[in-house]
């Protein structure tokens, strides 16, 4: 039993995406922020705040660490975020005289973030993927039916003939767009968070900054100033999951209207009936529809992140937990869905 059809054993075959998901599994998330503090550790020594000793120790210990998950969720329930039940497990794994050397300077929120952000950057690279096929199996349809007759239809009435590329184009051009968007969008999403309590690097002193940078590359991320209270760049992202799933939802909407029609499209393999067999349903597109309006519902929830108290808020963290992963699950199912059903029609236009 799930609350979620997201990572529902039967419902997840329509509107889940197994490869996104993955991404915010337990796992997943443990493997980043470890990969998070062995990166801190090595940072810290190039920089000469802890030894090179200290930092091979805490490496070689991280390297065949297994957590204790009961014990993280236990600590969850109990402090709000497992980072330092996970922190006390792995300086237990790396033993005296080097154990408090790991995660020196960091705090719970860096651990997370930055975590939340290496697997980000995986999600980045798999939607992107996904929306190029999708924007190529539009292009492969308006070149075998782009110069067929259709009827133009303005607020749901007939209107002046159009041509299949007229209404491709208006399906194709936004997912073009959403591509240029994902590139600059990315340049702000995919950074590293590094600012220790309040996001001064106190216990760093003026080597602050020369770490946080080193983490970053170590990391494959790029270098910026603590934003543990700025969450602007991931409600930016949520925003681009809601614009790209609300085109594709254009496309379903479209897709399933021209179907209800039954002249203007030929679609194979849609969904049965249990009452009328001679049925076949549209079910990529309703889902489409469905995934759109979702993530336009969740968008409002990643507005209200962006309230922070001072320098960092329980409450709208835990918000961003709430909302991201599923806005993101839904994006991947919905490309996947609008590559499927591209694929599916036989026929368009007249």
């Amino acid at each position: 039993m799930t609350v979620s059809p997201f990572d529902h054993p039967l419902l997840s075959a329509l509107l889940g995406d197994e490869e996104t998901s993955r991404h915010f599994s337990v796992e997943a998330e443990i493997e980043a922020m470890v990969a998070f503090e062995r990166a801190l550790a090595q940072a810290e020594a190039e920089s000469g705040i802890i030894t090179q000793d200290a930092a091979a120790a805490i490496v070689a210990a991280l390297a065949s660490f297994r957590p204790d998950t009961a014990l993280l969720r236990s600590a969850a329930a109990k402090d709000g975020v497992i980072v330092p039940e996970l922190v006390r497990q792995l300086r237990l794994a790396v033993g005296d005289p080097h154990a408090e050397k790991l995660h020196f300077g960091a705090t719970s929120q860096d651990v997370i973030d930055t975590g939340l952000v290496l697997r980000l950057k995986s999600v980045v690279e798999h939607l992107g993927l996904l929306l190029t096929e999708t924007v190529l199996r539009l292009a492969s349809l308006e070149e075998r039916f782009g110069d067929r007759a259709l009827t133009g239809m303005t607020r749901m009435q007939k209107a002046i003939p159009i041509t299949v590329a007229d209404r491709i184009a208006a399906w194709r051009a936004p997912l073009q767009r959403h591509q240029e968007r994902l590139s600059e969008q990315s340049r702000r999403l995919l950074v590293v968070q590094f600012g220790g309590a309040v996001g001064m690097l106190e216990k760093l002193g003026d080597k602050g900054p020369a770490v946080r940078a080193a983490l970053a590359e170590k990391l494959d991320l790029a270098d910026a100033p603590q934003w543990h209270s700025q969450r602007d760049a991931l409600a930016d992202f949520a925003g681009w999951l809601s614009l790209l799933t609300g085109s594709l939802g254009k496309f379903g909407q479209d897709i399933a209207l021209m179907a209800q029609g039954g002249t203007d499209i030929a679609l194979s393999g849609g969904g049965g009936s249990s009452a009328m067999p001679h049925k076949q349903n549209p079910v990529k597109a309703e889902a489409l529809v469905a995934l759109a309006r979702f993530n336009a519902t969740q968008l409002s929830g990643m507005h209200q992140v962006l309230v922070h108290e001072q320098e960092r808020s329980g409450a709208a963290w835990t918000l961003e937990w709430l909302l991201l992963p599923q806005m993101a699950v839904a994006t991947a199912a919905s490309l996947r869905l609008a590559a499927g059903l591209a694929g599916q029609i036989e026929s368009l236009g007249h």
